[in-house]
């Protein structure tokens, strides 16, 4: 795995992009589309692609889920061009960031509890909106007196206040106040596990990443991501975020929502479905003629600046 990791992100100068699933089940059709679509992108590009198995948060993984997820992927003839790489194995390198982000003072620890943080808003008169993340209010800040005697339980990011901007190659201009959203987000979680925010940024650069194109459900993180980028001295990717596949309720297909795994029988006829969610013409086989013709009828051939 080691030789896959560029130590020198910043050298990076051709395409680079990936596939980063979780291993908490197999794909399913919405997953699929993601696939499709950072594969495609690196085709249309002339790039390398990858494939990250993002397992940092390992109580929700399923065990096996991760060779199941390459072997549908191989089915599908999307098969990454260096070895895959397994976020559990990374652990020194997330500690090296987090361990950098203290030293300049752009980290500090935290003792609240959700319920601790839900109370907090409620007492300042704040009220988490449905389906949202509560906002962390600060409690534990250095300037607030820190952790107030209590055990420190998780590491924060200290976010200043002021809006972010960025590009997205599909969804356009985008924007997010990150503080006064998001909060001071954590890095290192209660129960001891990475959180994603940060392994994911370290990842990134790690490999050279110079682009990620992943579902539009995602597309809220990347400020966040930014911001540690920036914290970290690391590059910033270009993004493209795509449409998502939904169920019959309007609600994004999801594993969490019982999304079935995906029936591979035909794989072309799978990959047509994916192909028509992005745009896509319809594409007679063999599968290897179908992903050529997407390849270079891919909407997005030119990338902007991230």
């Amino acid at each position: 795995m080691g030789h896959a990791l560029r130590r020198n992100a910043l050298a990076a100068t051709s395409y680079r992009g990936r596939f980063a699933p979780s291993p908490t089940g197999p794909l399913h059709a919405g997953s699929l589309v993601a696939a499709l679509a950072s594969w495609l992108d690196a085709r249309a590009h002339d790039g390398t692609w990858l494939v990250r198995i993002e397992d940092v948060d390992t109580p929700r993984c399923v065990p096996g889920a991760d060779q199941r997820i390459l072997e549908q992927l191989a089915t599908c003839g999307l098969v990454p061009d260096e070895p895959v790489c397994w976020q559990s194995t990374r652990g020194t390198h997330y500690q090296a960031a987090l361990d950098r982000l203290i030293a300049q003072g752009d980290a500090y620890p935290c003792a609240c509890s959700r319920k601790d943080i839900e109370a907090a808003l409620l007492a300042a008169g704040r009220h988490r909106e449905r389906h949202h993340a509560a906002v962390y209010p600060g409690t534990c800040r250095p300037e607030r007196g820190g952790l107030h005697g209590r055990e420190a339980r998780a590491w924060r990011l200290n976010v200043a206040s002021g809006t972010l901007k960025w590009q997205d190659r599909r969804l356009g201009p985008q924007q997010q106040d990150v503080a006064a959203e998001v909060g001071d987000f954590v890095l290192l979680r209660a129960d001891g596990l990475w959180a994603y925010q940060l392994a994911v940024v370290v990842d990134d650069a790690a490999q050279g990443i110079t682009h990620v194109v992943r579902g539009e459900d995602l597309a809220d993180n990347t400020p966040r991501q930014i911001l540690l980028q920036q914290a970290l001295g690391l590059p910033t990717p270009s993004y493209l975020h795509t449409p998502l596949v939904r169920d019959t309720h309007g609600e994004k297909l999801s594993k969490q929502n019982g999304a079935q795994a995906l029936d591979l029988g035909d794989p072309l006829a799978a990959l047509q479905t994916a192909a028509a969610v992005l745009g896509l013409p319809a594409a007679a086989g063999p599968l290897h003629e179908a992903l050529a013709l997407w390849a270079r009828a891919w909407p997005w051939r030119r990338p902007t600046g991230g």
